[in-house]
């Protein structure tokens, strides 16, 4: 069986206690090089997830009677679930969620997310549509070193987003030294650039 766990937004604190469990019962334990440092015991066998997904696939492929795959936030949103979906039977897998760095964020607001729209800017561009600027249209997206908060500031101000509207980004969420930065989009494009952080874009409500 292949269980892919959420391991939340970073700090061990926000990941969930049935996900832990898993990650401690592992005979074999996968995920990225920080989370098998964090969580992986002298008792099990590990192998990184690095940028070569096909490598890691085929490690998994050979290891499907008892394997854990920790993903960061939550298994269900652009995580490497997606890939396994496409090569292994459904019946053969076994999903465990976590807290994305999104809920996090919102949280962090105060700010109820069930209305926004998710996007993510990490080695993908959203649909235009997705971008366009709407009355009350919130936004929450995930980033990148490209796409960082300077570039994203710029790609919705094309998009008809007001120069005033609320752009805060959050670095190293759940961490001791999480960092806020609550500006505008205006201030965003002339400021210097934010990466691999998390953005919300939202009016005040």
């Amino acid at each position: 069986m292949i269980k892919v766990v959420g391991i939340g937004p970073g700090s061990k604190e926000y990941i969930l206690p049935i996900a832990k469990k898993e990650i401690e019962n592992a005979k074999i334990l996968v995920g990225g090089k920080r989370a098998l440092a964090d969580f992986s015991n002298e008792n099990q066998i590990t192998f990184p997830i690095t940028k070569d997904i096909d490598g890691a696939i085929e490690f998994i492929k050979k290891n499907t009677d008892d394997v854990v795959v920790m993903v960061s936030g939550d298994p269900g949103y652009y995580s490497l679930l997606d890939k396994i979906i496409k090569n292994f039977p459904k019946d053969k897998i076994i999903v465990i969620p976590g807290i994305s760095s999104l809920q996090v964020a919102f949280a962090r607001l105060n700010l109820p997310w069930h209305h926004a729209k998710l996007l993510s800017f990490h080695g993908r561009i959203p649909k235009d549509d997705e971008m366009i600027f709407e009355e009350n249209k919130i936004l929450g997206m995930l980033t990148d070193n490209l796409y960082n908060s300077k570039k994203i500031a710029e790609v919705l101000l094309n998009f008809g987003w007001k120069k005033n509207t609320n752009f805060t980004v959050f670095e190293r969420l759940s961490y001791e030294d999480e960092k806020v930065t609550n500006t505008t989009l205006e201030e965003a494009k002339n400021s210097a650039p934010i990466s691999c952080g998390v953005i919300i874009v939202y009016n005040e409500v």
